[in-house]
């Protein structure tokens, strides 16, 4: 609670620059849901943003709570609060008579854990039939996929380019949405994409997505948005953020469980009219949701059975950035030795037919 206030201490305390706001939290981790007319990368409001968790983590120190302020990579703010550790969603646009967005917040994952549900909601009619019946949705969107590694981004467009999206989401861990716009270039949703291990070079936690999605009329329906996490897919993160496991959907401001820190997602449902906001409704907390994380428990069981062996643990080139398990392959890398009396046969063919 102390922690909370002082993030609300600070944001109430900005006088008018926002029209009006909202503060929660998911798992360990607490979000800021804003409106305002400064438009987005704007610095008087990611200072902002960037005080008031400076303001819980203050808080968090004193009361010696574990983790404080990990997220929060730098230690001074530089202008805009991306890149800094702390999520970013953020979109500009004329607001509707009828404005309705969603939030999805996450806990103990990486942004790649929105891939599939995105997919679901944009790309496969078996998930969203609005796909076929919206006159909007049947043309297609614009899809920018970001490289998390490279630092690069490609805008992809649907229809056209169904399989390359495809190909590019495979990997979540490299390659994630950024944003969705419509084919007249309205904008639909906004996902953080920050990972922190790239910015710190080490483990420091995982990255915590947010994703904001606009939903009805030319958009998805809200049900449609929501329900493509009706089927806990399997994200990276979780306990030292080194496991896969499926992703749970949660209430409201619900704590990070125990159970091995299965990675959690919540849905806040907004209204909002001349930048005031209505709600949110929590939409994973009617009476369906309890059987779908009856679901995410029993695939989180089944995946700790195997243990530490892969996939239940994350590849290496991921693992790598827990130093930890890096100490221990660096032992094991020096204890391999070349094998002896190898037979040594260099010549291959100049090529190989495809099995296929």
């Amino acid at each position: 609670d102390g922690l909370l206030n002082a993030i609300r201490k600070t944001v109430k305390d900005s006088g008018d620059l926002l029209i009006d706001h909202y503060i929660g939290y998911c798992g360990d981790d607490s979000h800021i849901v804003m409106t305002h007319t400064k438009g987005i990368d704007n610095k008087e409001i990611h200072q902002l943003a960037w005080n008031a968790f400076m303001a819980g983590t203050k808080v968090a120190k004193e009361e010696g709570l574990y983790g404080a302020g990990q997220d929060l990579l730098k230690d001074s703010f530089s202008g805009n609060i991306k890149g800094m550790g702390p999520g970013v969603a953020e979109m500009v646009f004329d607001e509707r008579p009828n404005e309705v967005f969603t939030v999805f917040a996450a806990d103990k994952t990486e942004p790649g854990a929105f891939n599939y549900p995105i997919y679901k909601l944009f790309v496969d009619a078996l998930s969203n039939t609005g796909l076929i019946v919206n006159k909007s949705l049947a043309k297609g969107v614009n899809i920018n996929i970001m490289d998390v590694e490279e630092g690069k981004i490609a805008n992809l467009s649907l229809w056209e380019d169904k399989p390359i999206i495809e190909a590019a989401l495979m990997y979540p861990g490299r390659y994630v949405v950024d944003s969705v716009h419509t084919k007249d270039g309205e904008p639909i949703l906004d996902a953080s994409t920050d990972r922190l291990h790239n910015i710190a070079g080490t483990y420091v936690g995982k990255d915590d997505p947010i994703c904001l999605v606009r939903t009805q009329k030319n958009f998805p329906a809200t049900e449609e948005a929501g329900s493509v996490f009706s089927n806990p897919h399997y994200v990276a993160g979780n306990t030292r953020g080194s496991h896969n496991m499926p992703l749970m959907p949660v209430k409201i401001n619900s704590a990070a469980t125990i159970n091995f820190c299965i990675p959690i997602v919540e849905a806040l449902v907004f209204s909002m009219h001349n930048g005031k906001l209505t709600g949110p409704f929590d939409g994973f907390s009617t009476p369906d949701w309890d059987y779908i994380r009856e679901i995410a428990t029993k695939k989180a069981l089944t995946m700790r059975s195997q243990g530490f062996i892969h996939p239940a643990t994350l590849v290496p080139s991921e693992l790598e950035y827990a130093e930890g398990y890096k100490a221990v392959m660096d032992v094991l890398h020096s204890k391999m030795k070349p094998i002896e009396d190898q037979p040594q046969n260099d010549q291959r063919k100049e090529s190989y037919e495809d099995p296929d």
